[in-house]
């Protein structure tokens, strides 16, 4: 388990491979965002993408997704705070396959709360050719081991 204490600023971890399909983006899409470049292939062949694309939204709650499985549970987590200067890059499509790059961009103690500390990271995510498809700043509320120090 790592702790507000083990996390250090600078530090770039890459990880998850997660395999995108038209079956999830139409899943999401019909539930969450319908609208018609989601939802309609042929309504998406004539939009501005010209092909079926993932909603920005659905490819946020895949990061979220590769985070918790490769990241997040390895934490002493307490939640999040919240996301800033969140973007979509690049649209995502059918069968692209999308990793994640990290950096711990900042840390501090809460002035509220001893028991945890804040630790700001930018998160990437990544298209199987390197291309970033979406990328925020996150801020995480990590529990010290220490809270009396």
């Amino acid at each position: 388990m790592r702790y507000f204490e083990d996390i250090e600023v600078g530090t770039v971890e890459e990880f998850g491979d997660y395999h995108v399909t038209e079956e999830e983006i139409l899943e999401f899409a019909e539930q969450y965002d319908p609208q018609p470049f989601h939802t309609d292939e042929d309504a998406a062949n004539e939009s501005a993408f010209g092909e079926l694309v993932a909603s920005g939204w659905h490819t946020a709650a895949i990061s979220m997704r590769m985070l918790v499985d490769n990241h997040l549970l390895e934490q002493a987590g307490m939640g999040g705070r919240g996301a800033d200067e969140l973007r979509w890059q690049q649209p995502v499509t059918p069968g692209d396959t999308l990793s994640l790059r990290t950096e711990v961009l900042d840390k501090h103690r809460s002035e509220s709360d001893p028991r945890r500390g804040y630790v700001d990271n930018a998160v990437e995510v990544l298209n199987q050719d390197g291309d970033v498809v979406l990328s925020y700043t996150v801020t995480g509320m990590i529990e010290r081991r220490n809270p009396d120090e």
